[in-house]
């Protein structure tokens, strides 16, 4: 017991000491920020993996549209709505069933 109070008593270790609970606690890299670095980083990997995937998918859409014109048309009439002068188009919308 003696000992661990001659141990606080000493200069260097509570300077050590108070170092290291600035540099844990207060410091701006703290842990609670490197924790919430940390995470922000897998969000962001996991991001990238997402528009990675979607990049692959539009390209792998605009090769096929570029080359098959039958898709094209198909494309055309979905997504803009796009007829020929001798048709009508009608745009059925479907209702979801009311939740209770």
């Amino acid at each position: 017991m003696k000992r661990i109070v001659e141990l606080f008593r000493h200069k260097y270790f509570l300077v050590s000491i108070c170092f290291l609970v600035w540099m844990l606690f207060f410091d701006r890299n703290d842990l609670l920020s490197q924790y919430e670095y940390r995470s922000q980083l897998n969000k962001f990997k996991e991001e990238k993996a997402f528009y990675i995937t979607q990049i692959e998918q539009v390209e792998k859409d605009l090769d096929e549209l570029t080359t098959n014109r039958e898709r094209l048309e198909k494309f055309a009439r979905e997504k803009y709505l796009m007829k020929k002068d001798d048709e009508d188009v009608f745009v059925i919308i479907r209702e979801k069933p009311a939740e209770d």
